[in-house]
Order: structure tokens, then sequence, then C-alpha cells
């Protein structure tokens, strides 16, 4: 690890590396590895402007066995990804206004020094940009605006001009500090505004009891509870049951890993069988922010066409730059003039403009009740031309109601309601909250009397309950896969539901049908309004895909004015349409709210997850509406998606013209190299200030 002393007593030495080269989370790492050493008392960092200050104890240690520690940690544990995520990034409280004083004052100061000394700090300090450059440059990445800065302060102090050097390197530190203060903030408000914490987690409260709590409530030591279906919360290791996790998120196995008492998991993993409890090592929401905005970061494929667009544009006009350098020096041999070149680049400002539009993008996108997992989803979002629509808990309200229980045995209706009750209870799809609700209605207690819960996707549940056989589903799962026994009048009965609009959940014990449950779905209010939007929006076709019977599916397909419909849905066949039309050139979006919706989700351009969905719905999607933007969220989504490509476009051709203008004014000889550079960083902080306004204005 680069570094120098910067002051030095018996027991205390502050230190100063290359913060450009060394981010905080790898200071962090360094700061853990440096404090566990036998002597050390205490060390921090200032990730700004790149100090460590250590204590030690000079009875056990020397300073240079203090500076051998930090000699030691070289990219074998900086760069090692296991060690780097085992650290979380520091928060950042730093205030602009007081780092950009200090590092004044501190070029102030330094002209009162002697001539000698300013020389010796002038290379010291340009060392570091200098090796950045060259490095670059041997690497054969000369698009690297590093190399530019190199060469810049290279031929500054190599003509003797040791003024234009030194406002060279401090101008580079304050566009530096100013654009990374600036990303990181947007991270920041992001991080905040999508992540309110209300999310809620089961909590293992006694030995055979639970209670639902916020996450934020959440501690270390405590056991969740994570069934079929759930996204685990919290990194921790399993203390009880066994289940099939889905770890694709974080580790990219496609196939679900068993996992068993004592294994460890991983917030952000999905259950897709089984049940388990975990003995929390690190709270979810942590996690998951991290590797969300971790994701949003750094993944290429989560960045939109344009800002793509833009860093490959900025990357190969750093060679346009060396062009109108080695032209000026060619046929006017000034070095001001070449310094002038050098001093203003297009890279800095595209790839600091274009990312904090996106950040700013979806942190206005949170504001309006969408969490956005990556800006590319908002870009495919406005381009899309179709549109499918799952039925239950996304075009209808996400509360089916309870219309009547038709009742086939002895029982009187409250213990055939509170039977149902009693499984349904523990699944988040809109039928089995509508079940417990019109329990709830009824003031009917449904404790939990059954072994364990069976969940078997877009069917229904299976279960024992006093060593009778439970089931709970569609008619395709108890009549046809079951093969249960069913009164002769049941078409009779169907027919007549399917007239009504209604839908019907079956209630089998020990293999024989013993109720129905006849629900109604009242289709969204907006429904109709949004699909006309879409549609005005450019969207050529609405289509719904759902599970439920034909009946219930045309009334709502009506209701909403869709082009198309598809009824007794099975996951597969969702998934299937959606490949279809993506292979036929359409650009699609998806929008769902239950488990069995997940594999649509998935594979669609865009999947878009309902607030109220299951949270293995809620993972798989890239975008999920909040339960107050309703449908209405995705109309919001496509004006921001058009919006933001709009913007990056627009600022791309301003930094063109800004900066070719900077360029053709120092090689008039109208602006000495200080000032271009000036007037470069102050564009370029202007450009990201741009960026960051509303893209959707307050009336929309």
């Amino acid at each position: 690890m680069y570094y120098h002393v910067r002051h030095s007593i018996p027991g205390r030495i502050r230190l100063e590396y290359d913060n450009r080269n060394i981010d905080p989370i790898r200071a962090t790492l360094a700061e853990n590895l440096i404090a566990v050493q036998e002597g050390i008392t205490g060390i921090s960092f200032n990730s700004n402007v790149g100090t460590f200050l250590v204590y030690y104890d000079i009875s056990k240690l020397s300073e240079c066995e203090v500076l051998a520690f930090f000699r030691a940690i070289d990219g074998q544990y900086l760069d090692d990804p296991s060690m780097l995520a085992s650290v979380r990034e520091p928060d950042v409280s730093i205030s602009l206004a007081g780092t950009l004083v200090s590092m004044t004052v501190s070029y102030a100061l330094r002209k009162l020094l002697p001539v000698s000394i300013r020389s010796i700090m002038r290379v010291w300090r340009a060392f570091p940009r200098v090796m950045a450059g060259a490095k670059c440059l041997l690497s054969g990445h000369i698009s690297d605006t590093r190399v530019l800065d190199a060469a810049a302060i290279s031929v500054a102090i190599a003509s003797g001009n040791s003024r234009t050097a030194d406002n060279i390197g401090f101008l580079l530190s304050v566009g530096e500090t100013i654009e990374e203060y600036t990303k990181r903030k947007s991270l920041d408000d992001l991080a905040i505004t999508m992540f309110s914490g209300n999310e809620s987690v089961h909590v293992l409260a006694g030995e055979d009891t639970e209670e639902v709590r916020p996450l934020s409530a959440v501690r270390k030591g405590d056991v969740i509870i994570a069934r079929t279906g759930d996204v685990i919360q919290a990194d921790g290791s399993v203390a009880k049951g066994e289940a099939l996790v889905n770890q694709a998120t974080i580790t990219g196995e496609p196939l679900a890993v068993e996992k068993r008492e004592g294994s460890t998991v991983f917030a952000g993993t999905v259950v897709e069988e089984g049940e388990i409890h975990v003995c929390v090592r690190q709270i979810g929401s942590q996690t998951k922010v991290s590797r969300i905005l971790a994701e949003i970061s750094s993944s290429n494929e989560l960045k939109v066409s344009s800002q793509k667009n833009a860093e490959i544009l900025a990357d190969r006009l750093v060679k346009y730059n060396f062009l109108f350098t080695a032209l000026t020096f060619l046929f006017t041999r000034n070095t001001a003039k070449v310094l002038s070149t050098l001093m203003v680049d297009y890279s800095c400002a595209m790839k600091l403009a274009a990312p904090i539009a996106v950040l700013s993008a979806m942190k206005e996108a949170a504001e309006h009740g969408l969490l956005v997992k990556g800006g590319r989803f908002l870009e495919e979002a406005a381009k899309a031309d179709t549109v499918v629509f799952d039925k239950t808990g996304t075009l209808t309200n996400a509360s089916p109601m309870l219309a009547r229980i038709i009742n086939f045995s002895a029982r009187s209706d409250d213990e055939i309601l509170r039977l149902a009750a009693c499984l349904e209870e523990h699944y988040a799809h809109p039928i089995a909250r509508a079940i417990v609700r019109a329990a709830d209605e009824r003031k009917l207690e449904h404790p939990e009397k059954h072994a364990k819960v069976e969940y078997i996707v877009a069917h229904g549940i299976a279960s024992y309950v006093a060593d009778h056989r439970v089931l709970v589903g569609s008619r395709h799962f108890v009549i046809n896969d079951e093969h249960s026994e069913a009164p002769d009048s049941l078409d009779d009965i169907q027919k007549e539901a399917i007239k009504r609009g209604e839908s019907l959940l079956y209630l089998v014990e020990d293999g024989r049908l013993i109720a129905l449950f006849a629900l109604s779905d009242p289709v969204r209010t907006d429904a109709a309004q949004v699909i006309l939007k879409l549609r005005e929006s450019g969207v050529s076709r609405c289509v719904m895909i759902t599970g439920d019977d034909e009946g219930a599916a045309k009334s709502v397909a009506e209701s909403a004015g869709l082009d198309r419909y598809i009824s007794r849905a099975l996951p597969e066949d969702k998934s299937r349409y959606v490949k279809d039309c993506r292979n036929d050139g359409h650009k699609v979006i998806m929008l769902g709210d239950g488990i069995n919706d997940a594999p649509a989700l998935a594979a669609a351009d865009v999947g878009v997850a309902m607030g109220e969905s299951a949270a293995i719905a809620g993972e798989t999607a890239d975008i999920v509406l909040s339960g107050d933007s309703g449908l209405e969220g995705i109309v919001t989504a496509r004006e921001l998606g058009r919006g933001l490509l709009r913007r990056i476009d627009q600022t791309n051709r301003s930094i063109v013209l800004v900066n070719t203008s900077l360029i053709l004014l120092g090689l008039a000889g109208l602006l000495p190299p200080s000032v271009s550079a000036l007037l470069h960083n102050a564009s370029t902080v202007a450009f990201a200030l741009q960026s960051s306004k509303p893209l959707i204005k307050e009336d929309f």
C-alpha cells in the first residue's frame, strides 16, 4: 500500500495515502487489518483527504513496525472479493464546504514555504498522478483521463511553469473531491429514499410462538422464520429446519441449494421449498442496501444505453485531446497552449453527469413510490410496446372479498372458514388474505393446529390438521391432481360462479371436497385509465394472463379495456407467453404480485411487482410499485425513462460544446491553463447539478 508520513510523534503517526486508488471500503478493510495487530491502540481514517491516524503502544511497537504493517497490505488483501465482502462501506458524513476550505488553506500555506521545499513538495504531490497516468499508459489505457492529468502536470513541471503546475494539481484535487462527493451524495440520497425500513419479518418469540416485527426492530441473535416463497431478510445460520434456498442473487447458482441446521444463509436469497429458523448474524436491510447499491454503481448491465454510450464516447474523445495537443505543439511550440488542450477533457463531465442523472431518476422514482433496481429498467420501460398483466392483485384490487361459502359438510360455515384461515394465514397472496380477513371480520380465532404446511406453487396448500389431510387450492389441484371426491353439482356451481365473475377456492379434507369459497375481485378503479395512458404513450398491446377461470378473466378484461386475455394459465404458461413475445421482437413489461408470477417477471424485459406482492415476486422484479402509486406507477416509470434518456443525450451535447469551446479559446491564447482548468471543473460540476434536477414536474 503506497503512503507517506505526514506527521509523527512517539505513539502517534499520521499517514497519507492515495484516495483515488484506495476507496473508502478498501480503507475500511485496511483499518480492520491494522487494528487487530498487537500494539495498535487506535486507528481511524479520513477518506476525503486520504489519511490514516494511528495510535500505538511504544513499549510493544516501533514506528518502523507500524509502517511495515501498511507496506504489507497490498492488492492480495485490498482486492480480495471475500475480504471486501466482510466489511461495510463507512457512512458518508463529511462537510464539502469544510473540506474545500481545508484544501484551500493548505494550498495557500504551502506558498509561504521556501522555494526549495515547495519544489520538493510539488514533485512529491505530483508523483502519484504521474505514476497513475504511466500505469494506464503501459497497460494500454491511453483513453483514461489520468493520462491527460499526468501529461499536463509533467509538461508544466518540465517547462518550469511551477505556478501552473501547482494550480493544476490543486484544481484537479478540488474537482475530484467535488465529483466524488456529488456521486456519493447521490447514492446516499437514493439509499435513504429507497429503503424506509418498513419491511416486516416473522420472529420466534418463544418456544412455539412467533410474532411479526418490522425489520428495523430485528437484532443480532434473534431467530427469524422463513417459509416457502419468503426472502431471507438477514445473514445468519440455520438453527432449525430444512429448505431449498435459491442463492442466485448472491452466488449466481441456477439451482436451489439444500440448507439444514448449521448451514449459512444470506440476506436476499429465496426459500423455494421448506421452512427454516435463521439465527441472525447481520441485519438484512443493511445487506440489501449494500447489494442493490453496489449493483447499481458497478454493473454495466444495469446502465442505460445512453450512459454506456456516453462512457464510450468520453473514452474515444480523450484520443482527440492528445491529437489537439500534438498539433498545438507542432504548430505553436507554446507550452501554455499545449497545457490548455491537456487541461480540458470530455470524459470527466460525461462519466459524472450520466450516472448522477440515473441515480437522480431512481431517487425521483422512489419519491413517486417506485423502487427501481437499475437505470436500464427505466429505459426498457420507456421503450416497451407490450404490457402483460396478472389479474388477481394486479389489475384487480389487492384485496379480493369472500362473497359466499358453498358448504358440502355437516360443519358450520364458521368452522369451515376457520379451518381454511388456519392454513392460508402463512401466505401473502391476495386470495389467502381474503380468507384470513373474512375470518377476522367474523371474529373467528384460527390457532395453528396443523402440521407443516406445504405450498404447491400455482396450485394450493396441503397440510394435516388433527391427522386429517387438508387441501386448499384450485380445482385443477384438488380434483385433477389429487383426485378428490366432489359432488355431482360441482359443474353447475362453477358455471354459476363464472357468470357472477367469481373465482372458486376449493377446500378438501381426507380426499373429499367439503366447501367452496366464492371470491369476488373488483377491478382497480384506475385500471382502465392507466391502460388508456399506456396506449397514448406508445404501448401497442395490453394483455392479461391469469390462472383464474374464463368468466372472471373475461369480466376483468372487458372492464379494463384489454386487447386480449388468457385464462387458466400456469406459471410456465405465463413465462412462455412473455418469452414468445420477446422472441417476436417485442419489448415486454410484465406486472404481477404472486409467487406464481415470478418466472414471468424474470423472463420479461422489465418485471414489475405490485407493492403488496409476495416476497419472491418483489425480489425477482426489476421495479416494485408501492401500494400508494398503484398501476399509475408504470406510467410514471415510462415517463421517467423517457426523460432520463433525453437528459443524458442533451447533457452530452452540451458537454461537447462547452469543452470544445474551452479548448479552442485556449488554443487562441485567450485562456491560460489554470483558467481553463477552473472553467472545466466548474462546468463539470454544473453539468452534474443539472443532471440531478427532477425529470417530472410536480403537477404530473
